[in-house]
């Protein structure tokens, strides 16, 4: 059974980093891509980052210069690393991968950009 589990969700100021994990299991992970997705309160969940199984990354044009998604193939882990985080930035992020023609989403980690 696939599993992720996401952490690093926080309450930081405007300008401020968070760096999320994302831990898999169930699955080889080198071999399948992995995406992080967001829903701020009352909107619907949105794309934010992937990184295919090779390494090559893709941004939504919200986040890119400021998020950079990267992988470890070792730890089964997949990075979201946050820099300038704006208000508009807080919402919930959520671990996607899909296997076998599902997809599977991890419960998601909490992250608030506040004054």
């Amino acid at each position: 059974q696939v599993h992720l589990v996401e952490r690093g969700g926080d309450s930081v100021q405007p300008g401020g980093s968070l760096r999320l994990a994302c831990v898999a299991s169930g699955l080889n992970f080198r071999l399948f891509a992995m995406n992080w997705y967001r829903q701020a309160p009352e909107k619907e969940r949105e794309y934010v980052a992937s990184i295919s199984a090779a390494g090559s990354t893709n941004y939504t044009d919200s986040v890119k210069g400021r998020f950079t998604i990267s992988r470890d193939n070792v730890r089964n882990t997949v990075y979201l690393q946050m820099n300038s985080l704006k208000p508009e930035d807080t919402a919930v992020y959520y671990c996607k991968v899909t296997y076998a023609n599902r997809n599977y989403w991890g419960r998601g980690t909490q992250v608030t950009v506040s004054s």
